[in-house]
Order: C-alpha cells, then sequence, then structure tokens
C-alpha cells in the first residue's frame, strides 16, 4: 500500500488540491456575493433581496462541493466510464439544487406580492401550483437529456396530457380566468352584496376557481360561474345595508281637470267661494302650472295671484299672494284658509272692489287624479337610489308634493319610509327639510340622489 501511495501520490494529490482548492474559491466567493448583495439591497431596498441572499448563501457550499468533485475527476487518472457517471450524478444534483431554490423562491415572492394585488386564496394557491408543475418538468427533462434518456416522447406525452386537459377544461377555462380577474381587479369582493340581471342577489361568500358563492336572503347558497360575473350586467351595492322593516313600494299617478261650475268676478265673491270649495281645488291652482312647466326655476306664481294681479288689477294683494312659501304649510286646508285671510285683510283696508271684466272671471277647477302603482319595490337605500334613477316624473312628484300637500301627511313618502321603515331620523330630516319647489323636477331627483348617496357613502 504504501509503496502504491509512494509511486501515485502525484496522482492523488492534484485532483485532491483541485478539490479543495475550489473549496477555498467557493468561500471566498460567498463572501463577495454577500457583501455584493448587502449593497444591492441597500441601494435597491427590494423586499425579495433577503430572499435571493438566503437560498444563494445556502446553496454555494453545496454547488462548488459539486463543481470540485467534478474538476477533481476530470484531473483524475479515473476512466471513462467513472468519470462520466461523475458528471451525471454533480449535473443531476446541481440542477436538483436549482430546480428547489427556483420554486422556494419563487412560492416565496409570489407570498408576498399577490396578497399585495389582493388576489383571493384560491387564486395563489392555483397560481402557486402551476409554477411548481412547470419548474419540477423543465428539472426532470434536463435531469433525463444528462442522463442520455430520450425525451421527445415525453415531450409528445406531455403535450398530449396538456391537450386533453385543455379538451376536458374547456368549459372551466374561462371560469378559471374569469376567477383570476376577480381576484385582480377586485371589482367584486367578499362581502359585496350583488344582483345579476338574471334576477340572483346576495352576499358574495366566496369566490373560488371556477365559481362565486351568493349567499341570498333566505340564507340559501347560489354558485354562479365567474365567467357569467364578468359577461354579464352586475349590480354592485357593496358592503350590506340596513334592511327595512317594510319595502317602498313605488307609485305613480295620472290627473285630468274638473271644472267645479263656481267662478268669481270680485275678491269678495272669490273668497266666500274659495272657502265652499274642496282642497283639491287649492291644489290645482297652486300646483298646476308647476307641474304642466317642471323643467322651470324657481317655482311660478300661483293662478290665484296671477288673477288677481292682471284680471283684477289689485298687484299688491296679487304679490302677496305669490310670496306664499307653499313649503310652510303642512296640508292644503292651512294653505286655504292663509290665503283666504289675506284676501279679507286686503278687503277690510280697501273696501273698494273691482270687478273683472266679462270673459276675464276665475273659474274654480280642481284636479282628479289616478293612482296606480308600478313595479318598483326597494328594501334598503342602494336599491332605492338605484330605482329612484328610473321613476317616472310623475312617480317622483306623487311621492313628494301629491303625498306632503294634497293626502294631508305634512311629510314626504320618502322621508316617512326612511324614518319608520329603516330607521334613518337623520336622512328623513334632511330630505323633508329640501324645498321641492325651488328646483325643477329633474333637478329634485338629482338633490335627492346626491343627498341620499353621501348619506351610505
Amino acid at each position: 500500500m504504501i509503496a502504491w501511495l509512494t509511486e501515485n501520490w502525484l496522482k492523488i494529490l492534484i485532483p485532491a488540491l483541485t478539490f479543495i482548492a475550489t473549496i477555498i474559491v467557493g468561500l471566498w466567493l460567498r463572501r463577495v456575493l454577500n457583501d455584493a448583495f448587502e449593497r444591492w439591497r441597500a441601494r435597491t431596498k427590494w423586499s425579495g433581496s433577503i430572499l435571493v441572499k438566503k437560498l444563494v448563501y445556502r446553496l454555494l457550499p453545496l454547488w462548488f462541493l459539486l463543481l470540485g468533485i467534478s474538476i477533481a475527476v476530470i484531473v483524475s487518472v479515473l476512466p471513462a466510464e467513472a468519470k462520466n457517471i461523475t458528471f451525471r450524478v454533480s449535473g443531476s444534483l446541481f440542477v436538483l439544487s436549482l430546480v428547489w431554490a427556483v420554486i422556494v423562491l419563487s412560492e416565496r415572492l409570489l407570498k408576498v406580492y399577490l396578497p399585495r394585488m389582493k388576489m383571493t386564496l384560491p387564486a395563489i394557491v392555483l397560481i402557486t401550483n402551476i409554477i411548481r408543475i412547470i419548474f419540477v418538468v423543465v428539472g426532470a427533462l434536463i435531469i433525463l437529456d444528462i442522463w442520455g434518456v430520450p425525451t421527445t416522447p415525453l415531450l409528445l406525452l406531455i403535450l398530449v396530457i396538456i391537450l386533453g386537459g385543455a379538451l376536458a377544461l374547456r368549459n372551466a377555462a374561462p371560469d378559471l380566468f374569469a376567477g383570476l380577474q376577480l381576484s385582480a381587479t377586485q371589482h367584486i369582493k367578499i362581502g359585496d352584496y350583488i344582483k345579476l340581471e338574471t334576477g340572483e342577489e346576495g352576499y358574495v361568500a366566496d369566490i373560488n376557481w371556477n365559481t362565486t358563492h351568493i349567499k341570498t336572503l333566505t340564507e340559501s347558497i347560489t354558485l354562479v360561474p365567474n365567467r357569467r360575473l364578468l359577461g354579464g350586467t352586475i349590480i354592485n351595492y357593496g358592503h350590506p345595508l340596513k334592511k327595512a322593516k317594510e319595502p317602498f313600494h313605488f307609485f305613480s299617478r295620472v290627473h285630468t281637470t274638473e271644472l267645479t261650475g263656481f267662478g268669481a268676478r270680485n275678491l269678495r265673491e272669490f273668497a266666500d267661494t274659495l272657502r265652499m270649495v274642496p282642497d283639491a281645488v287649492v291644489y290645482y291652482h297652486t300646483h298646476r302650472f308647476l307641474e304642466q312647466h317642471h323643467y322651470l326655476t324657481p317655482e311660478p306664481s300661483n293662478d290665484f295671484a296671477t288673477w288677481v294681479s292682471d284680471a283684477l288689477g289689485e298687484e299688491v294683494l296679487g304679490e302677496k299672494l305669490a310670496s306664499v312659501d307653499i313649503f310652510e304649510f303642512p296640508n292644503l286646508s292651512t294653505l286655504k284658509e292663509r290665503i283666504i285671510g289675506m284676501i279679507e285683510e286686503y278687503l277690510a283696508t280697501n273696501p273698494g272692489l273691482r270687478e273683472a271684466q266679462y270673459g276675464e272671471e276665475f273659474y274654480f277647477m280642481k284636479s282628479v287624479s289616478v293612482v296606480f302603482p308600478t313595479s318598483y319595490v326597494v328594501t334598503d337605500l342602494r336599491e332605492f337610489v338605484e330605482t329612484l334613477r328610473k321613476i317616472s316624473i310623475g312617480s317622483l312628484y306623487f311621492h313628494i308634493f301629491e303625498s306632503r300637500l294634497r293626502l294631508g301627511r305634512g311629510f314626504n313618502d320618502f322621508s316617512v319610509w326612511m324614518r319608520d321603515s329603516l330607521e334613518e331620523p337623520e336622512l328623513a330630516v334632511q330630505i323633508s327639510r329640501l324645498d321641492p319647489y325651488t328646483y325643477t323636477l329633474e333637478g329634485l331627483r338629482l338633490a335627492l340622489i346626491q343627498l341620499i348617496e353621501k348619506h351610505i357613502k
């Protein structure tokens, strides 16, 4: 043995020195790279640099160990077959370690960055698994190539599997990509209340890779394919709002004008007749022009003031009647009494009666309304404000003007519902304080929408 070592010491020493030198260079390079990484991290301040540093710092000794063995075998006197096996084993171990490093680094980076993109957990798991499979397959193909195993049949097999999977999942693929898009855009999130164009509605309970779970108000679960959420019309009400004790039903109305048969030629006849006519007469003559010309603002003068000023020439009284703020009165009876009182006060100080010329007498008329329900029914403020955009002018007029004065409620229907059924007294008061006579009807609609949307936010 000693004789053999004496004769072959150089053949052993050279590979050994080569191996040791490679390890020393590796340790030195590890330190240099560590310092370089520190400078790079300080300059870029990239949060992923610490992950890269740890992996490289851990794997460099192994890689230089494999490199040292390979170089030592090259300079050794081992037979070619032994060298070949050593190269293949070292190469395979290097590929395995590299694949492992890339997979670990990818998973950690995805866990850091995908939640920042507000991806859901199912989407994160799916993307992570796809990346893991890709690198494992690539690593396996490289190792097989190192060992001389033909990879063409394997590649064909993988291609067949991919095509078969694509055919098998051709119906699920749109849902998969839709789920990824929903996770990325966050247009629909867990906890939102949504309504589909087909009628399904409820709270989003879960969004997985192919379906979205909607929890209805009856506590049942509806499974909706993700592609329907992207391809259809969806109303997203955001986080759920308080539900009303009783739903609000929108009504509308049409009206006709009816002659009462009463007329007046002077102020005395006018005041006496006004006492005996129904309140519907007062409503007609104070709201007719407003209803017919709803696009004008501010509120037009009432018929009483116009006749007194134009037909009788009593401009002072006419101005007083025109200045009556209808919004101050809770019902038509008090409004009528106020108008009659103003005329009586004027007659007390101006006893001389002026007669209207023939054909300019005042004829009392009244409005007859027919009320009918619409198809709109709402249960919370989001549904209410969306429906408010759609209802007709007639419906808006009925719930704001007619319900307050003609129906003698003192409040509009919207405020009553919000106060009693929704238990939103603050919003109810804000809406009741809106003077509808200072808006056009479209302007009033916009003011209501803005007020409710501000309250929701």
